[in-house]
């Protein structure tokens, strides 16, 4: 699960960030309000952290700009008030969930659970292109009866890719949603796990393939098992 904390005081930040990290949770840092926004609009979080007190643009501003823009992302808002008409503004402003710091690592960790539960509710368990069926809650890759599961990283890809069968998706936006806009990532990483999932295509005897289109990014081929032999990727990183 991959999680935005925008909060300005860096320590902080680095505390929210550690203590998701040591929960399996991918962590993005924004320090000010302005940030936070470009980086929620990209729609590859699944939950968003948002100080409210924040330099540029506060979080009010920031969540009610998100939901004007469609962005449904869950919001959990951070504040050092506890008053009753800053809550009434958060969730006026299209804020899901409120904590007053400071805050018990395991309130934060509970808020979150609450929050995906929620989400849960309102995706399928299930994402399926062509001939490939990936589990959201398992990270199985299935493909008729054979099936196997994917590493974190693959996961995302396969994600990424059977979410947008069909299109040409850029590795910089690859590495955005699945390492995140900040890591230290190259195109060379990118390309091998490419390669991994094309393997991992080819052990189910799945009729879809990845793609490389040359300049531009990857695409994935979605085949249904009726359908005739495989399309090959027209050169494979």
């Amino acid at each position: 699960m991959h999680i935005l904390v925008a909060e300005d005081d860096e320590r902080l930040s680095l505390a929210l960030a550690h203590i998701l990290r040591e929960a399996g949770y991918d962590v993005d840092e924004a320090r000010t309000g302005k940030d936070g926004l470009s980086w929620a609009e990209s729609g590859i979080y699944d939950v968003v952290i948002l100080d409210v007190m924040l330099p540029g643009m506060d979080g009010f501003s920031v969540v009610s700009q998100l939901r004007r823009a469609g962005v449904d992302t869950p919001v959990l808002m951070l504040t050092a008030r506890d008053s009753v008409p800053d809550k009434i503004t958060g969730f006026d402003s299209g804020a899901d969930d409120y904590m007053t710091k400071p805050f018990a690592p395991a309130e934060l960790l509970a808020h979150l659970r609450a929050l995906t539960r929620r989400q849960g509710e309102m995706i399928f368990e299930q994402l399926r292109a062509g001939d490939l069926t990936l589990s959201l809650s398992t990270y199985e890759l299935s493909c008729a009866d054979k099936s196997i599961h994917l590493s974190q990283k693959e996961f995302q890809l396969a994600q990424v890719l059977m979410g947008n069968a069909g299109a040409i998706v850029s590795k910089s936006t690859l590495i955005a949603k699945v390492w995140g806009f900040d890591a230290p990532v190259e195109d060379n990483n990118v390309e091998a796990y490419v390669s991994f999932l094309r393997k991992k295509l080819r052990f189910l005897g799945s009729r879809s393939s990845i793609q490389t289109i040359r300049g531009a990014g990857y695409r994935l081929v979605a085949a249904n098992a009726e359908e005739g032999a495989r399309t090959d990727g027209a050169s494979h990183a």
